[in-house]
């Protein structure tokens, strides 16, 4: 109903949220959301995935083991403690490498994300390399070809179901994900037209108003869990049909 009451094209296209003046616009934080999960996507997958083929193919045992095992407890740390370490070293490094006022910004989130969506990637990549038949390297090296060849052209495609599942973790983690991004990306509802901009996202705003918001603000905090959800449902629904798709082109 909320959306009805503000109108659907104020509450999703405005780019002002001030509550205190019942104006209610959430496109910066739809933005926001959308860039910081695509740029976790852009840094996270790639060092993920060539960190499970190093692990599965090329690692030698006693490396594998540290390096497994230094996943396997990234995995279980919470995300506040993400947020803080975040807060007190990447946010002041952030901003004496690039000379800002302030490292609380979108590029924050973004590398907090990238490192939390990792042990999802990893370990199930590892899981679906390790899963497939030897018979298949076996044959790609004995026409010639390399072991970086046969990882990358036979053992990567023959698991990217396995793979795709990690990635597709990894991506609903980086959507969900509220405390760890609300500490360091500063929590200014501005557009996000710079990696340096202090931003809100659809997660954040929820959490850090909604113990105070009452009357239109609180409906309003409702309607973007609901876009959330649907946000989240669209992503669903797209990586379901382009997995699909690939499943039927093989």
């Amino acid at each position: 109903p909320t959306l009805f009451k503000i109108g659907p094209l104020k509450f999703l296209l405005g780019t002002t949220w001030k509550p205190g003046n019942d104006i209610f616009g959430i496109l910066p934080m739809i933005l926001g959301s959308i860039y910081v999960t695509a740029g976790a996507i852009l840094v996270g997958v790639p060092i993920g995935l060539l960190t499970a083929v190093f692990l599965s193919k090329a690692a030698a045992p006693g490396v594998r083991n540290v390096v497994v095992t230094a996943v396997e407890l990234l995995s279980g740390i919470p995300s506040v403690v993400f947020g803080l370490l975040g807060m007190q070293v990447l946010v002041p490094a952030v901003a004496k490498v690039f000379g800002k006022a302030s490292g609380a910004c979108l590029l924050s989130a973004i590398v907090v994300l990238s490192i939390m969506i990792l042990p999802s990637i990893v370990s199930v990549s590892v899981t679906a390399l390790n899963a497939v038949p030897p018979e298949y390297e076996q044959g790609s090296l004995a026409l010639g070809a390399t072991d970086t060849e046969t990882w990358f052209k036979i053992s990567i495609p023959a698991a990217k179901s396995g793979i795709a599942a990690g990635i597709v973790l990894g991506i609903g983690r980086a959507i969900g994900e509220a405390m760890a991004v609300m500490m360091v990306a500063g929590n200014s509802p501005n557009m996000p037209d710079s990696p340096f901009r202090s931003v809100t996202f659809l997660t954040t705003a929820i959490a850090k108003e909604m113990s105070y918001a009452g009357g239109l603000q609180r409906q309003a905090l409702f309607s973007i869990a609901l876009v959330l959800f649907v946000f989240i449902m669209i992503i669903n629904v797209v990586l379901n049909v382009v997995l699909k798709g690939g499943s039927r082109d093989e």
